[in-house]
């Protein structure tokens, strides 16, 4: 059974820092491409952020890029999500996914497998 378990969610002020974590299991997490996606209250699914399966190619949307890194250790069967700079529409629940292509898309139907999410609420 495929399982994606993501953690590190949480309140935090505008500026702020979180470190996403998702635990991947019951398939070989090295030889796929994985991505992070979210959606806000009342509002579409939104890709953030795929890499490709030795962490070369890496690709990121225009609305986190320069703030939020990507990065797995498939050692440990791992993503993150290192989210820096945080601004109040970052609020969202986190999923970490596995896309069919690399960048997914903009429906639960781009996308193989998924976790349940974690929540970020980026407040004052």
């Amino acid at each position: 059974e495929v399982q994606l378990v993501e953690s590190g969610g949480g309140l935090v002020q505008p500026g702020g820092s979180l470190r996403l974590s998702c635990v991947a299991s019951g398939f070989t997490f090295s030889y796929n491409y994985m991505s992070w996606v979210r959606q806000a209250p009342e509002k579409g699914l939104e890709w953030v952020s795929s890499i490709n399966v030795r962490g070369d190619i890496i690709d990121y949307s225009d609305s986190v890029k320069g703030r939020f890194t990507i990065s797995r250790d498939n050692d440990k069967n791992t993503l993150y999500l290192q989210m820096n700079s945080l601004k109040t529409e970052d609020t969202a629940v986190y999923y970490c996914a596995m896309p069919k292509n690399f960048r997914g898309g903009s429906t639960w139907e781009d996308f193989r497998y998924r976790g349940q999410g974690t929540q970020v609420t980026v407040s004052s």
